[in-house]
């Protein structure tokens, strides 16, 4: 183990902040003027951001999973959001000699697994499904709504709105703005920092916004700032969601009988209410941003920020209604492609945008290589680092994303996402159906190629792809078991 006091000088504060479910078109500065982001926007001009970075699975505990395991779906044995995890590379840099926190979401299961972390401060889900050891589990930010006298809103609550089923999730925070769970979170964390954080040892501070996340439900002074934007909504096309593969087509079936996260979903939304949902959910966006702001600030006011590096990502995206769905569980490119970006005064390349495709991942090799932490060989993830100091390298050929069912995705028992730079195919086991995109001519995946004969040679060589990848996955990652603590 490596003694604090031998490199508290040279080993770099890591700070790994992580939203739920945010697109990568959320962020002014990285080509999306719509989006009201100032503090994101100088990580970008200030730091190095990945434009090609995808996650391992549309859903929220396989992603983290995946991400806190440096592990591909298949590999690590968490494949959805019912499947439990407990484990991450955070022990190790614990081990090291860091001192390991989380105020916000990690999205763990059990919800308050140590994970590797000395001190956690939970904050979960807006909406909570799950029970804990036989009756709900109590966090950070229930027990301060609780010393208000107050309770988190619920589905059953919007629900007396009149016009509920109108509003796609989208609702205006009923209760005290400071008590808003991204306020509490980025409150919570700037006064950990204030009080606990110290330069005698070197700090991992992993902060998850549940945000912007469903319900919608931004705070009305945020509401406000998007009052008058052009915020850009794509047409749902018939022949898009007409193309769509019986899995998906029964996933915007299932989410309307879910009303999932308080969205009573419909199969033909009107274009005021998508652009209601839109606005709210920037506007959430909005929030976090300014919370970054101020955690920045209390790093600079404790004098650890010259000596940090800042991370900024999302565990995956949201379709908003775009292809005719609702939030997560298919591998369009709302839902799989997400922001990255690292920042750092000493160690980071400034001003620098990353077009190669990199997983999510990678983020942890990238930390444990930081860190001074060997990365084990078990590891799927790899280093990002080549690319933060401004060297050339080519990137990942294919990037993958997989998911299993679970009580939205019903109809699937597995599914894959292979992508390269110009292709993309998704496939269905034991299922004749499948997704085939050419991204050059058709970007925004409209045009489902599957079954067209032109292109039989362009998927036979990506599913030989994916049959390849998932050997050598098993030959690297045989003894992760025996050697993962």
């Amino acid at each position: 183990m490596i003694e604090p006091s031998e490199m508290t000088a040279t080993r770099p504060n890591i700070i790994l902040i992580i939203t739920d479910q945010q697109r990568y078109d959320t962020i002014s500065a990285l080509g999306f003027p719509h989006a009201i982001t100032p503090n994101l926007d100088r990580l970008v001009r200030e730091g190095t951001h990945f434009e090609s970075c995808y996650i391992t699975a549309p859903s929220c505990v396989p992603s983290r999973a995946s991400l806190f395991s440096g592990l591909y779906p298949h590999s690590n044995g968490v494949i959805c959001n019912l499947d439990g995890w407990r484990h991450s590379w955070v022990e190790r840099l614990s081990e090291s000699g860091y001192r390991c926190v989380n105020v916000g979401k990690m999205h763990t299961w059990p919800m308050d697994a140590p994970c590797g972390f000395h001190q956690r401060l939970i904050v979960e889900n807006k909406e909570r499904i799950r029970k804990f050891t036989g009756s709900e589990f109590i966090d950070e930010w229930d027990k301060a709504l609780a010393t208000h006298r107050l309770t988190r809103p619920l589905r059953m609550d919007y629900r007396k709105l009149p016009d509920y089923r109108e509003r796609l999730g989208a609702f205006e925070w009923p209760l005290p703005e400071e008590l808003h769970s991204d306020n509490f979170t980025g409150d919570l964390a700037t006064w950990w920092i204030t009080k606990y954080a110290s330069a005698e040892q070197p700090l991992f501070l992993q902060i998850g916004f549940p945000g912007p996340h469903p319900p919608y439900d931004p705070v009305r002074s945020a509401i406000d700032q998007y009052a008058r934007r052009d915020i850009p909504v794509a047409e749902i096309k018939t022949e898009d969601t007409a193309g769509q593969p019986a899995p998906f087509a029964s996933l915007r079936r299932r989410q309307i009988e879910l009303e999932a996260d308080a969205i009573a979903f419909s199969m033909n939304p009107t274009l005021g209410a998508r652009k209601r949902q839109r606005a709210y959910y920037l506007a959430n966006v909005t929030m976090i941003d300014d919370k970054v702001g101020e955690i920045l600030a209390a790093l600079q006011s404790k004098g650890l920020l010259e000596n940090s590096i800042v991370i900024f990502t999302s565990d995956h995206g949201d379709t908003l209604g775009d292809h005719g769905q609702s939030q997560k569980w298919t591998m369009y490119e709302q839902v799989l492609r997400v922001p990255l970006i690292f920042w750092s005064p000493k160690a980071i390349a400034k001003g620098q945008a990353v077009p190669a495709l990199v997983q999510h991942m990678d983020i942890g090799a990238t930390i444990l290589d930081y860190a001074g932490v060997g990365i084990p060989t078990f590891m799927e993830a790899e280093s990002l680092r080549q690319f933060l100091e401004g060297k050339h390298a080519p990137g990942r050929e294919f990037v993958f994303a997989e998911l299993g069912p679970d009580n939205v995705l019903e109809k699937v028992r597995f599914m894959t996402m292979i992508r390269s730079k110009e292709w993309k195919l998704v496939h269905f086991l034991d299922s004749s159906e499948g997704q085939l995109f050419d991204l050059k001519s058709d970007p925004q995946e409209e045009c489902n190629l599957w079954d067209d004969p032109l292109h039989d040679s362009q998927k036979a060589l990506l599913i030989d792809a994916i049959f390849r990848w998932r050997l050598e996955s098993q030959i690297r990652t045989r003894n992760w078991m025996a050697d993962y603590r």
